[in-house]
């Protein structure tokens, strides 16, 4: 698996996100090509707070054919450590899109409960305004909470900007509800931790990455393209995140 040529696939989407197993934790990448098909890009030991090994997973996928002066969209948890790994191997100009899911809980884990469903609301009715006003929209929810949940108002202004690019660069609703999150990679996780449920003792990271590339290997027999994969050709022509706001203001 860790061989794999990629010369002849043209990857718009790159999910990445980690597993652990264990005391080890694991960092998989998966990628979407422009038919909407998923592939497994990589697999390294760390965590995604560890840029540097994250790098290093994307430096072995660009040396396999994975082209790194291509213009596509990283889906990320919000780890600034994959932000920079992202920046240094494929140039700080590629479109980042923070995962909202892992937003939202973080938001609302600084709540009480009775303050949880009115924010929750709050937030994804912004998500689904263009950029600039739903961006506004947040910020006032933030200066809100600033008072009473001084960290839930931090936590909701982190990142703001990467929340908002797919509404930037004006993805097609039938296509955000799967580039919106890290779900599309999330799954094979999933499906890589059901398959090795019934190892109580991982002795060193060589045996966890050779079961999770294994597990990888299984689990991709029941990869289906994502939803929306008809739409994929407008994020294809979508060039860059800069250009795209430069369409807008010429507009």
């Amino acid at each position: 698996m860790l061989s794999r040529r990629f010369d002849e696939l043209k990857i718009l989407i790159v999910y990445i996100d980690g597993v652990v197993f264990g005391e080890h934790t694991m960092i998989g990448a998966v990628g979407v090509d422009v038919k909407g098909h998923k592939h497994v890009l990589g697999i390294r030991e760390g965590a995604t707070e560890n840029a540097t090994v994250v790098a290093e997973m994307l430096q072995d996928s660009a040396a396999r054919g994975l082209n790194a002066k291509q213009k596509r969209l990283f889906i990320i948890d919000g780890s600034k450590a994959l932000r920079a790994a992202i920046n240094a191997v494929f140039g700080a100009d590629q479109p980042v899109q923070r995962c909202r899911a892992h937003k939202l809980r973080n938001v609302l884990d600084h709540l009480p409960e009775e303050q949880k469903e009115q924010v929750k609301s709050l937030m994804r009715a912004a998500w689904k305004m263009e950029a600039k006003a739903g961006m506004a929209r947040i910020r006032k929810l933030a200066e809100w909470l600033e008072r009473e949940y001084p960290s839930a108002a931090a936590s909701l202004i982190e990142g703001l900007e990467e929340c908002f690019t797919l509404n930037r660069l004006g993805v097609p609703p039938s296509l955000q509800r799967c580039l919106a999150t890290t779900n599309i990679i999330e799954s094979p996780h999933a499906g890589v931790r059901i398959r090795t449920r019934r190892v109580t003792h991982w002795q060193n990271g060589t045996m966890a990455r050779r079961w999770m590339a294994s597990a990888f290997l299984r689990t991709e027999k029941n990869f289906r393209r994502i939803m929306g994969y008809r739409e994929l050709w407008s994020l294809e022509a979508i060039p860059s995140e800069s250009q795209a706001a430069t369409r807008q203001a010429v507009a």
